[in-house]
């Protein structure tokens, strides 16, 4: 069973938020930070190597995540600043904007983090990051061959990925 619908995947994914090859970059992370996947499609410029940029990425999503639940008016249990909260647990962010890209984020209750970056005038991806998170469910998780916490290399999951984000952004 998954966890954003039904059994298998929906036959007609969300309809796409902006027209062009507008997708930058992709990351997966497991609950440990430890990258997954990533994916490049349209970035212009390399200014770290991989490990750097992966760790960077992760600490950004850790520290908003704790920012935005010290931040959040309606708890009174604020907790501290840096301390890791459960998938689910207090306020979240979705996405942020800069003047040269958009971040959007989904993360599982599994711990999942998915994170795509797109041009900033790509509208709201909340769908497509929970399609995406179908995609590597169905083909990823459920791929008797495929070791949990070690970094993806499903060649269907990433074939339908780049069609399927190549469509969205």
């Amino acid at each position: 069973m998954q966890f954003f619908g039904g059994s298998e995947i929906s036959p007609s994914p969300p309809a796409p938020t902006a027209t062009g090859n507008n997708a930058h970059m992709m990351y997966v992370f497991n609950r440990n930070g430890v990258c997954l996947l990533y994916r490049e499609w349209n970035r212009p410029l390399h200014t770290l190597n991989p490990q750097q940029d992966h760790k960077l990425m992760f600490g950004l999503l850790f520290s908003l995540k704790s920012l935005t639940a010290k931040m959040d008016p309606t708890s009174a249990e604020k907790g501290n600043l840096g301390v890791p909260q459960l998938p689910g647990q207090g306020c979240s962010f979705h996405s942020f904007r800069t003047n040269t890209y958009k971040l959007s984020f989904m993360e599982s209750p599994s711990g999942i983090k998915i994170i795509l970056v797109t041009h900033p005038r790509t509208g709201d991806l909340r769908e497509s990051l929970k399609y995406i998170y179908n995609l590597y469910v169905e083909y990823v998780v459920k791929n008797p061959l495929y070791a949990p916490g070690t970094p993806i290399r499903c060649e269907l999951f990433n074939t339908t990925l780049d069609q399927y984000v190549r469509s969205i952004a």
